[in-house]
């Protein structure tokens, strides 16, 4: 494998892993690891936990996407592979 295709690939793995991170963080970690903590704050009197489980994690869910989106496309262009 080339040094520019090799580059590409560790970038594009490097994105998929904080992707993940953030998504095991935020479903895992936020809505059962540390539900019982996060239930003590309440916000709109809706507990933290409840709604990191419940809500939180969708909406973090679809900045992921974006993110990783625009961020690929970034990482496309830095390689020289865009589809435009």
């Amino acid at each position: 494998m080339s040094t520019n295709k090799r580059t590409y690939w560790q970038d594009n793995l490097r994105l998929v892993r904080f992707c993940l991170t953030i998504w095991f963080v935020v479903s895992f970690g936020f809505g059962i690891l540390l539900v019982d903590v996060l239930n003590q704050i309440q916000i709109g009197g809706v507990r933290l936990g409840f709604w990191f489980a419940q809500q939180g994690s969708i909406y973090a869910f679809v900045v992921l996407i974006f993110y990783y989106a625009w961020r690929m496309s970034v990482v496309d262009k830095a390689h020289g592979v865009t589809e435009d």
